[in-house]
């Protein structure tokens, strides 16, 4: 089954006709919010708002575990992650989506792992591509055929949050090889590595980033929901797609 985890600006799917909601307990404790399961286009899909159907965990205080926990409890075997970003790479205006293949991570006193307990042997993980490929290219396929601009490939800078970067914090993070920097991407894409499940991540510029473009001075956050309303219109139709190939 297809999982899809919504972020900021996508706390609920409007084209998903819901079957039912459950409640979930993982060894991880809550997730994030009820699983939500329905269909879209007659076929079966699981969702969660990351941030909680009301938006109101932030990115820091995300269950991490217990969301990729549960979704992979419930049969998830693939998920497509949903993520607010600010652009750093001048071509990545705001309203821009973007599949990344390659991301960095500078979170910290996160819960990252579920290899943690000494009950577990020393357990490493290879990640070097953190995205599944073949989800990647479902993913583009399915914007292809939507008639749906997004781009291939891109670095995601994930950052520990609640506040967003200085100017100068995206300078380094531009000289470290970052197009785009959000709040979410770690430990999510990690976890679900370690937990069997192919991930991969759609990014929507709702943004520029400190010190570039319309923030060069401050960033508009009063303007962000003009450009992710319409943004996430167009990822539901991608899901739409993706949903269609995805065999179920």
């Amino acid at each position: 089954m297809l999982a899809i985890i919504g972020g900021t600006g996508l706390n609920q799917l409007g084209n998903l006709k819901i079957t039912h909601r459950q409640v979930m307990r993982t060894p991880y404790g809550e997730p994030s919010g009820p699983m939500t399961f329905g269909t879209i286009n007659e076929h079966e899909v699981m969702f969660i708002a990351r941030h909680g159907y009301g938006h109101t965990i932030p990115p820091h205080m995300v269950n991490y575990r217990a969301n990729l926990w549960a979704l992979r409890d419930q049969g998830a075997k693939r998920v497509i992650a949903v993520a607010s970003v600010g652009g750093i790479r001048a071509d990545l205006v705001p309203g821009t989506l973007v599949v990344p293949d390659q991301l960095i991570d500078y979170t910290h006193g996160r819960s990252f792992t579920i290899f943690d307990g000494r009950e577990n042997s020393v357990t490493h993980i290879d990640f070097t591509l953190p995205y599944t490929e073949s989800l990647r290219c479902r993913i583009l396929e399915a914007a292809k055929s939507a008639g749906e601009a997004c781009l291939n490939g891109g670095v995601y800078a994930v950052t520990q949050g609640p506040r967003l970067e200085t100017a100068a914090e995206v300078d380094r993070l531009e000289r470290d090889g970052a197009d785009m920097v959000g709040m979410t991407g770690m430990p999510e894409a990690a976890l679900a590595r370690e937990l069997g499940l192919e991930y991969a991540a759609i990014t929507v510029v709702v943004n520029y980033a400190a010190g570039r473009g319309a923030s060069v001075k401050a960033i508009p956050l009063d303007e962000i929901g003009t450009f992710a309303q319409p943004a996430m219109a167009r990822v539901r139709k991608i899901l739409e797609g993706v949903v269609e190939r995805d065999g179920i």
